[in-house]
């Protein structure tokens, strides 16, 4: 059999790439970052680092970048709670997962955007787990039924409770790391074997251009010691806080992302690191970031393929829409962003689910895109031969009466050559009418509520829930907050 060719789509030339990457290398040299950590102020001035430390800027060296590049591992793997299911983040792999840190959550029955509560994030994980095409599951919305100062903390805890699969979280506040880090601890049993099988990602946010808070700053450090991969999400808007042009904004966006880089392998030579981020084409006509814009997919595709240049893990925020409602927008622009990270060989692709600037979260649209998903994979793995040879054989008694319908190679080969997406209306426009002249938006409806009515909860053993209860009250009362909404569990 003839090797499938896997289609790929990359948007820069190797010599415009290198380009790119030497200057922001001299930018990273000559202007620097700043820095408003201490802790990686100081890890820098040991480093032989240039650090003004009136204005927290910091001038990093072409060597060390080269140095901190060597010395940051060429892929990953993340596991699932059991630490049973491996998933490798390296190379073309792709996996997806829902957009993080909605603010609002598009009500099922009234289709308008309104706060979540803890009854939506239990829905929104349980879900997200049953979903085959989403290989991770994210803190995804914040929830206002708990006090804002531990809604980090929080997500995390019901994510690692109703589902199995690796994690992509943050961290809202310095002092937030640490319960987190416990939790993720209580399920693998000890620091070591969570660091041998990571079940959490970290993303850590620069604010461009060209600096790391502390918040940021100390969540790569912390990240890095712990060997939780640190996810780096550079966020520059063109013409805003990037410059207009797009090589322009992806030169800002590697030296934010190198910077970042390096300040986890001085923190811990070796940890792993993503080379990711969410930058967008800014409208300024209308203030907005729209996350769906071809450009802005553009940036994302592009930043990606620097990143497999630099042989480093990718990550990109694409397969999301603008759209305020589950409507043609929403379909037409998650479709193109998932199709064109996949064939950019995104490693992992956040976005499933998100409605509205990364604003507001939607089960509908998560199992409609979860559909999007599984028609990306198809695609990118390509067209196989899959006889010897192609199709001479069936042609050897050839006729006007031949009918493929009713041969064996046909059924052999049907369901290897084709997928069956669940929500797409492949029916008769009669029969379509004779069901109800439901609309996707209908029938993701009914879909989450049997998905989640047949597939029970994954919850981890009541030995596991007492530990993560116990970490998240005692963050709870650390931070005034005496009583946690109550849980149902089946």
């Amino acid at each position: 059999m003839i090797k499938t060719h896997r289609p790929k789509l990359e948007l820069l030339s190797n010599e415009l790439i290198q380009k790119i990457i030497g200057e922001a290398y001299i930018i990273l040299e000559n202007q620097g970052v700043f820095i408003e950590n201490e802790e990686a102020l100081a890890l820098f001035r040991e480093a032989g680092m240039k650090v003004d430390t009136s204005s927290q800027r910091v001038q990093i060296t072409a060597q060390l970048v080269e140095d901190s590049l060597a010395s940051t591992p060429p892929s990953l793997k993340m596991y699932d709670r059991d630490g049973e299911t491996e998933y490798l983040l390296g190379g073309d792999e792709v996996h997806f997962d829902p957009g993080s840190g909605a603010v609002t959550f598009l009500d099922s029955e009234t289709q308008q955007e309104r706060k979540a509560i803890t009854d939506d994030l239990i829905r929104f994980a349980h879900l997200t787990d049953c979903l085959e095409h989403l290989h991770f599951q994210s803190t995804g919305i914040i929830s206002t039924d708990v006090s804002e100062i531990i809604s980090d903390s929080y997500r995390l805890y019901i994510g690692l409770l109703f589902s199995k699969k690796p994690m992509v979280t943050g961290t809202f506040r310095v002092e937030g790391f640490e319960p987190m880090h416990r939790m993720l601890v209580a399920v693998r049993g000890s620091e070591r074997n969570l660091a041998e099988k990571p079940l959490a990602i970290f993303d850590a946010c620069p604010s461009p251009p060209l600096k790391w808070s502390n918040l940021t700053a100390q969540s790569l450090i912390d990240s890095a010691r712990a060997r939780i991969p640190s996810e780096l999400i550079s966020m520059g808007m063109t013409g805003a806080t990037s410059p207009i042009t797009i090589t322009g904004t992806l030169v800002q966006h590697v030296a934010e992302n190198l910077s970042g880089l390096v300040i986890c392998q001085l923190a811990k030579k070796g940890a792993p690191v993503i080379f990711g981020g969410c930058p967008v084409s800014f409208d300024m006509r209308k203030g907005t970031t729209p996350i769906g814009a071809i450009e802005t997919m553009m940036i994302n595709s592009a930043h990606a393929q620097i990143g497999k240049h630099l042989n480093l893990p990718t990550h990109a925020y694409m397969g999301m829409s603008d759209a305020k409602i589950n409507d043609a927008q929403g379909g037409f622009e998650t479709g193109i962003g998932a199709i064109m990270a996949a064939l950019s060989g995104v490693n992992v692709i956040s976005g499933a689910g998100i409605l509205d600037f990364v604003r507001c979260q939607s089960l509908e649209k998560l199992v409609v895109d979860n559909e999007i998903c599984g028609m990306a994979y198809r695609l990118i793995d390509g067209i196989a031969q899959r006889d010897e040879p192609i199709a001479l054989n069936l042609f050897k008694d050839f006729s006007g009466e031949t009918q493929f319908l009713s041969m064996p190679h046909t059924r052999k080969w049907y369901r290897e050559e084709h997928t069956f997406p669940k929500l797409i209306d492949r029916d008769p426009y009669d029969t379509w009418v004779s069901k109800g002249r439901k609309s996707i938006t209908a029938r993701a409806k009914e879909e989450v509520k049997n998905l989640l009515q047949k597939n029970p909860p994954p919850l981890p053993d009541k030995e596991t829930q007492k530990a993560l209860r116990e970490i998240m009250m005692s963050d709870a009362r650390t931070n005034n907050t005496p009583s946690l909404p109550d849980i149902s569990f089946p």
